[in-house]
This record gives structure tokens, sequence and C-alpha cells, in this order.
């Protein structure tokens, strides 16, 4: 049983997460928290602490940075986007277990105070910013290290709020260039 209280978007996504692992989850139902839903988050945040696993899509990020804004010490965990989709549909109702439980194994907490270790000059360096595959290593980086899909200034953002290290980065784009490598040889 996981202690926090996982907050997902819908209960398809309650669905897939108790095929995962046992947790207690809060649905926002999308953008419109109502007041008795931010209360049952507010109290749960309190008591036991709360896991954020919103759908990685432009919806989720919105209703995460509402929450985080909110809930500074909420815990973060994402779902790759390629990990959740299926059926012309993106969202943690469609992800596996498997992937959910990866998911939950990289928790993040967001330090608004961290120290500004990666520049855009990082991102621009390794090719996760400004060219045609950008975004494709990004989200490749993005599941390794548990950060999920992001643009380039909100992935610049996960690195330096979430605790990532330059060790830690490094090793995530070794790991990546190495499938590459793999891939290229068959």
């Amino acid at each position: 049983m996981i202690k926090e209280v996982l907050i997902v978007e819908g209960k398809m996504d309650v669905v897939a997460i108790n095929k995962a692992v046992e947790a207690d989850c809060i649905i926002t139902g999308g953008f419109g928290l109502a007041k008795g839903t931010v209360d049952n988050i507010r109290h749960a945040y309190e008591k036991r602490g709360i896991i954020i696993l919103t759908d990685p899509d432009w919806a989720g990020e919105k209703i995460r940075k509402w929450l985080a804004k909110r809930f500074p010490k909420a815990k973060h965990a994402f779902v790759p986007r390629e990990e959740a989709s299926a059926h012309n549909d993106i969202g943690v109702e469609q992800a596996s277990p498997a992937s959910i439980r990866k998911a939950l194994a990289k928790v993040h907490t967001h330090n608004c105070n961290a120290e500004k270790i990666f520049t855009a000059a990082d991102l621009l360096q390794n090719g996760l910013s400004g060219g045609p595959e950008a975004s494709v290593k990004r989200a490749e980086v993005g599941a390794v290290l548990g950060l999920g899909y992001a643009n380039a200034k909100a992935f610049l953002q996960r690195l330096n709020t979430y605790g990532i290290t330059r060790e830690k980065f490094m090793h995530a784009l070794d790991s990546i260039s190495e499938k590459t490598k793999d891939e290229e040889v068959f």
C-alpha cells in the first residue's frame, strides 16, 4: 500500500492504478476542481502526503501546475507519453501496470529553491533542444529520469527543480545513446 494519496484526473485512471498498485486515489475531475475535492486533497496532503499523477498532456500539466502551486510539498510521478498512449488517447488510464509502477518508483519532490544546475545550453549541446529529433530525445531522457514528456523550457525547469544531478543526467543520456546503438546493430 502506498502511503501517500494519488491525485489523478478520472475514474479510469483509478482503475488502471488499482491494476498496478494498492493505493488510495482522489479524482480531480479535470480543471473544475470542486471545493470539496480541493478540501479532500488538502486533508490528504496534510495527513499522508500526496503524489500528483496526471496525464502526460496539456490538460494534465495544467492541473499539475495548479495543484503544485497550492501544495508545494507534493510529490510528482510522470508516466511517459509513449507509455500512456493507446486507442488515439493519452492518459494514465492507457498505461500498463508496469508503466504505472515504474512512474511511482521514480517519484520526485519539487524544490522551488533548487540550485540552477542546468541551462538551455546543456539542452542544446546534448540534442535536447533546437533540432528535429530533440523532442523525441527529451522524451527518452525524461522517461529514464522519471520526468515525463515536456517541451524544452518545461524540461529544463524539471531538471532544475526535481533534484536531478549532473551525474544522473549524463547517465540518462548514456543509456539512451546505448539503446540507439543497439537498435542500429539490428
